[in-house]
C-alpha cells in the first residue's frame, strides 16, 4: 500500500507517518514534507523518483504528472485500468494526504501580487479532487485532525470503510471548494466586482449549538473564510453552550453597543432592544437601559462596549440575564457573574478603541438572508449619513440637548425591526416600538412603553410618516422633536403638524428599515 503525502500544515504529520509506515505502507512525499519527515528519521520516496521527471518552473509542476493521477485514478475492479498501469509501469496509490497552500492566512497577513499569487496551490487541488473521485479505491485525507481516526481504521480493520472514505472525499470536495471560494473572493474584490455573477460562500464549522431557534430544530455555527467579526472572536467564559437564538441575539447586543462612541449598553430580546442607553460610566448606561424597560428585560442579553467592572456587575443582581457580552472582565467581576451558573460570559478580546470608540472589525461584511431557493445578499446598513446634512424643516429648531438625542435615537433606530419607532431623553431610550405593521401603532406602542417619560423625550422613525395621526400621538404624549428620513408624497402635512404642535423635525434623507 502506498501513500503520498504533501502538506503545508504538518499538525501530526510525523505521527501519522511514522504510524502508516508502522503498519507497512510506502510512503511517497514532495520535497518539504519529504524534509521534515526526514529531520524525524522517517524515509519517503520523492515524487521526481516516481515520476522519473525533476519539478518544472520552481517547483509549480511537481506532482501534475500520469504516474502520480493514473495511480489515483485507475478503479482497481476495472481490468483495464489495471492492465493499462501494468502496461505503464505504474504502482497504484491508496491514500492521498493533503492540505493545501495557506492562500487565505496570506491574504489576511496583508500579502498581495506574485506573493500571493504564489499561495495559489495548483497540485495539492489536483491530487484532492483525484483522490476524492476515486473514494472507493483510495482513502484522501485533508484534514489532520482526522489522522488519529484513520490510523485507528488501519490497525482495527486493516482498511479504512467505504463508510469514512466518503465521508473523507466529502470533506476534500469541501475542502477545495473553500478554498477556491477565497480566491474568487479575493479576485472578485480586486477586479471591483461588488456583485459579480457567481459568488461562492466559503463557510467553515465552528461549533455545534444546543438547538435550533426551536428545541426540536438542530444546529451550528459557521464562519465565513474571509471576514472577521466579534462572533467568531468571542471567548466563552463560563455558562452552558450557546443556542442558536442566543447567537443571534448576543450579535445584535454586541452591535448596537458598539454602534456608540460613549461607554453604552444595549439589553436585547429577541433581536431588538428592550434598552439602549450611554453615558460617562458604564454601570450608569446599563442602569438606565434597564430602566427603559425592567419588565421585558428579564431573560435578555446584555452587551457592553466597555470593560465590565465589579460595580456592574453587582448592579446586574437580582434580574435573571441569559448572556452576557462585553470588551472584557475585571478579575473583581467574574466570580459575581459566575454565582449564575446558566449565565453565559463572553468576552470578545483584542477589540480595540479609536478615537473613543470601540473598533467592529466586520463593517464591510456582506448581509445575506435566505429565501426559498436563493440568497438575498446587501450592503451593510453601516454608513451613517453626514450629520451636517440633516435638514430641519420645521419653524422651530431643535435645541441642543434635544439635538443630542435625536442623534442618539436615530443611531439606535437602525438597530430596531421595522417599523420601528425610538423615544429617546437624556442619551436613553425610554420606549421603543419595534416591528409593528403600522408606523401609529408603532408610536403608540413606544408611547406606552414610555409612560411619563415621553413627556420632553425626542423621537426617531426608521422611515417616513405616511399620515400625520403618528406625530400627533407622540405630540399629545409630550415628545417635543423629531428625526426621521422624510420622503413622502405628504410630507408638507407633517411639517405643517409638526409646527402647530410646536415640534422641531430633522429630515435625513436615509431610510434605516430592518427585517
Amino acid at each position: 500500500m502506498r501513500a503520498l503525502l504533501s502538506v503545508s500544515d504538518r499538525t501530526g504529520l510525523v505521527a501519522f507517518a511514522r504510524g502508516l509506515r508502522g503498519l507497512g505502507w510506502e510512503l511517497i512525499a514532495t520535497d518539504g514534507t519529504r524534509a521534515e519527515l526526514a529531520a524525524d528519521g522517517i524515509s519517503a520516496r520523492s515524487v521526481e523518483d516516481v515520476t522519473g521527471q525533476p519539478a518544472l518552473l520552481g517547483g509549480r509542476v511537481k506532482t501534475l504528472h500520469p504516474k502520480i493521477h493514473a495511480a489515483l485514478l485507475a478503479r482497481r475492479d476495472d481490468p483495464t485500468h489495471t492492465d493499462e498501469l501494468a502496461r505503464e509501469g505504474i504502482e497504484p496509490i491508496d491514500m492521498v494526504v493533503v492540505n493545501l497552500y495557506p492562500f487565505a492566512e496570506s491574504a489576511a497577513t496583508g500579502k498581495s501580487g506574485t506573493m500571493l499569487l504564489e499561495q495559489i496551490d495548483i497540485g495539492g487541488v489536483t491530487l484532492l479532487r483525484a483522490g476524492a473521485k476515486n473514494h472507493d479505491h483510495v482513502v484522501v485525507v485533508s484534514r489532520p485532525e482526522r489522522y488519529g481516526a484513520v490510523l485507528d481504521e488501519l490497525k482495527q480493520r486493516g482498511e479504512v470503510s467505504l463508510e469514512t472514505r466518503r465521508i473523507l472525499a466529502a470533506e476534500a470536495f469541501s475542502h477545495t471548494a473553500a478554498y477556491d471560494a477565497a480566491i474568487a473572493s479575493r479576485f472578485a474584490g480586486e477586479a471591483g466586482l461588488q456583485f459579480p455573477d457567481e459568488m461562492a460562500l466559503s463557510l467553515r464549522k465552528v461549533r455545534d449549538l444546543r438547538y435550533g431557534e426551536n428545541p426540536h430544530q438542530q444546529a451550528a455555527f459557521y464562519a465565513v473564510r474571509g471576514e472577521e467579526g466579534a462572533m467568531t472572536a468571542m471567548q466563552q467564559i463560563h455558562g452552558k453552550a450557546t443556542s442558536f437564538n442566543n447567537m443571534l441575539d448576543i450579535n445584535a447586543a454586541w452591535r448596537i453597543a458598539t454602534d456608540f462612541p460613549q461607554p453604552t449598553v444595549a439589553i436585547i430580546k429577541h433581536q431588538n432592544p428592550s434598552g439602549v442607553a450611554s453615558d460617562n460610566e458604564i454601570t450608569k448606561a446599563y442602569r438606565r437601559a434597564f430602566m427603559c424597560d425592567s419588565v421585558s428585560a428579564f431573560g435578555g442579553i446584555v452587551g457592553a462596549n466597555r470593560i465590565v467592572g465589579r460595580e456592574l456587575a453587582e448592579a446586574m443582581e437580582g434580574t435573571f440575564y441569559a448572556p452576557i457580552i462585553a470588551q472584557g472582565y475585571e478579575d473583581e467581576a467574574l466570580p459575581i457573574l459566575r454565582q449564575r451558573r446558566n449565565l453565559e460570559i463572553i468576552a470578545v478580546p483584542g477589540s480595540a478603541i479609536v478615537g473613543g470608540k470601540l473598533v467592529r472589525r466586520d463593517g464591510a461584511a456582506f448581509d445575506f438572508k435566505r429565501v426559498a431557493g436563493g440568497m438575498l445578499v446587501q450592503t451593510p446598513d453601516e454608513s451613517a449619513a453626514d450629520e451636517g446634512s440633516f435638514k430641519v424643516v420645521t419653524e422651530r429648531s431643535p435645541t441642543l440637548e434635544e439635538l443630542t438625542d435625536l442623534l442618539f435615537a436615530w443611531r439606535c433606530v437602525k438597530h430596531v425591526t421595522s417599523n420601528a419607532i425610538v423615544l429617546a431623553k437624556g442619551l436613553a431610550t425610554v420606549g421603543l416600538g419595534p416591528g409593528q405593521t403600522s408606523r401609529v401603532v408603532a408610536v403608540e406602542t413606544a408611547v406606552r412603553k414610555a409612560g411619563e417619560n415621553a413627556r420632553l423625550a425626542v423621537m426617531a422613525s426608521d422611515a417616513y410618516f405616511p399620515f400625520p395621526d403618528g406625530i400627533e400621538v407622540a405630540a399629545r404624549a409630550g415628545v417635543t422633536a423629531i428625526i426621521q428620513p422624510g420622503g413622502s408624497i405628504r410630507d408638507a402635512m407633517m411639517i405643517d403638524t409638526a409646527n402647530k404642535n410646536r415640534m422641531a423635525m430633522l429630515f435625513t434623507g436615509r431610510r434605516h428599515f430592518k427585517h
